[in-house]
């Protein structure tokens, strides 16, 4: 039994130099993103919405569809949007020509007027209930990367958000794996993904974890308040003052064990709902406002994960309004920032959060982004060497026992 514990945590120490070393070769991180929903029947017109956008200060958003009146409202403005194709088209694009007319007729036309900088193929088809979708995926995004490539536009990246139920194993981050089921469909991918050097985007919710088990995981740890005690990974020895961090660096694990580097994971949705039903614990503005306001502090001080430092967490938040039509529990009509009416749901107070706690929502009404805050941090020659040479004294402290 020792000796299977030696091993494993040589194996972990290894991931680790494995995933940091050379890790600026990563695309650096640029800015915030906000998700823009559409399920509802009382949402303010696209143009009224560009202009919530732009007081915000915020210069990414994602879609999930090719809203024509969307990309037409958005052109000429700062604003870089991700476009998704909705999953029940799927399986007419792994036929390339069918692809190509997809290219052609909803991304096409508003280029390069609308800044479409993204192509998300599918929402969480890995974990999808229809598990005849995944088959298409790979041919999908294949076909749709080709098309761009043949029209000139090899620069729109193209990729799929997963659900965090992708992971067989996420704690401790380190012990982080792929379920067995999907592995060759994921091995294609994420070749795919090494291929083009296109972000790895994962949909990641601590407020689920909290809402499974709040005896168990503190919820400090799941909003990020700080201090908290956290959690430490007992083989890479990296300590996380925040779930969704230890999410983060769960996926890149999985990646590095299927035999892949330097692919960067990305946040595609995160968020806490400010309102739920009654055994949906902890959905409240208050949760709601600690979680977001949080994390968005950690944006503007340009954080990245404990196992990726130099490299800040692009995230984009999940969302902007509350959708009233969506199914479900009461949580997911209630994640918005704002309603409909474009008043805020709560306050996030973002022009005091240099100034302010981060365990206690700021009682400011003004919400905006720091265009400071785009810079990615990089860590000083002192700070890699003392890290890389931390983990070589783990495993040669391994090895001696």
């Amino acid at each position: 039994m020792e000796a299977f514990i030696s091993t494993m945590t040589i194996t972990y120490i290894f991931l680790a130099l494995f995933l940091s070393s050379d890790i600026g070769s990563i695309p650096h991180v640029k800015s915030l993103g906000i998700n823009y929903g559409q399920v509802a029947n009382n949402l303010p017109q696209p143009d009224k919405v560009l202009e919530l956008l732009s007081t915000l200060k915020l210069t990414k958003t994602r879609i999930y569809d090719t809203n024509p009146q969307i990309l037409s409202s958005f052109a000429n403005s700062n604003i870089e949007i991700i476009v998704t194709v909705e999953n029940e088209v799927l399986s007419q694009l792994d036929d390339p020509q069918q692809a190509l007319q997809w290219v052609n007729s909803h991304i096409i036309p508003y280029l390069p007027e609308t800044k479409i900088t993204g192509i998300q193929v599918g929402n969480e088809v890995f974990t999808d209930d229809d598990d005849t979708l995944l088959q298409h995926l790979v041919p999908a995004v294949i076909n749709i990367h080709n098309a761009l490539s043949r029209l000139g536009y090899s620069n729109i990246q193209v990729s799929t958000p997963s659900s965090l139920a992708v992971l067989q194993n996420s704690y401790p981050p380190s012990a982080g794996s792929f379920k067995s089921e999907i592995n060759g469909i994921m091995y294609q991918f994420l070749n795919f993904l090494s291929t083009t050097k296109t972000p790895f985007w994962i949909n990641a919710y601590p407020f689920f974890a909290y809402e499974d088990d709040p005896s168990t995981i503190p919820l400090d740890y799941v909003l990020g308040n700080n201090p908290n005690e956290g959690m430490v990974d007992p083989y890479t020895k990296l300590h996380y003052d925040n779930m969704l961090y230890a999410m983060v660096d769960a996926v890149y694990f999985a990646i590095a064990k299927m035999g892949f580097r330097n692919i960067e994971v990305r946040v595609s949705e995160t968020g806490w709902p400010s309102k739920g039903d009654t055994n949906e614990v902890g959905a409240s503005p208050q949760n709601a406002a600690t979680y977001n306001r949080n994390l968005l502090r950690r944006q503007m001080a340009n954080e990245g994960t404990p196992l990726n430092p130099r490299i800040r967490l692009e995230v984009y938040l999940f969302a902007l309004f509350n959708e009233d039509m969506k199914p479900g529990p009461t949580s997911e009509r209630n994640y918005g920032l704002f309603q409909p009416n474009e008043s805020m749901t709560y306050n996030v107070g973002l022009t005091s959060v240099s100034t302010t706690s981060t365990s206690t929502p700021s009682s400011s009404a003004s919400f905006t982004l720091d265009s400071s805050a785009t810079k990615t941090k990089v860590a000083s020659k002192e700070y890699q060497s003392l890290v890389f040479w931390k983990l070589v004294y783990l495993l040669i402290l391994t090895l001696s026992l």
